[in-house]
């Protein structure tokens, strides 16, 4: 790995796989939950938390990444740090009212989302740097 690697710039790649890889690590984990016993309302969960997190970040999207707009990278950076709150807070009210259906929901999510963050990565990186 090369120091250069880190502050080459590179196209942003399409965001549907990554979206696509975590989502599928949702819909995978549906039968796991029933068979294994764990609370199904805890995958509803999990499924709907995503589902608002992959739209929150589809609005954002929307904003123009431009080099030259400096308002919409504010409002594209603040909305990021924001999906994070967007999950964490349902979450921690759950998980108080009902803790085997919180962590459950939160272990999903953090799966899924590490999956997405992985094939993002492998995404970026493996495209061409630009010249």
């Amino acid at each position: 790995m090369s120091a250069g690697m880190f502050s080459t710039p590179r196209p942003v790649p399409s965001r549907l796989a990554p979206a696509v890889s975590g989502g599928s690590v949702i819909a995978l984990a549906l039968p796991v939950f029933a068979v294994a016993g764990w609370p199904l309302s805890g995958w509803a969960l999990a499924a709907v938390l995503w589902a608002a997190a992959q739209a929150f970040s589809l609005i954002l999207a929307q904003f123009s990444g431009g080099a030259d707009n400096l308002a919409a990278a504010g409002m594209r950076g603040i909305g990021t740090t924001s999906r994070g709150l967007l999950v964490g807070i349902p979450l921690v009210a759950v998980t108080v009212a009902d803790e085997r259906v919180g962590i459950a929901a939160a272990g999903l999510y953090a799966l899924a989302f590490t999956v997405e963050l992985l094939v993002g990565l492998a995404a970026y990186f493996g495209t061409e740097a630009k010249a």
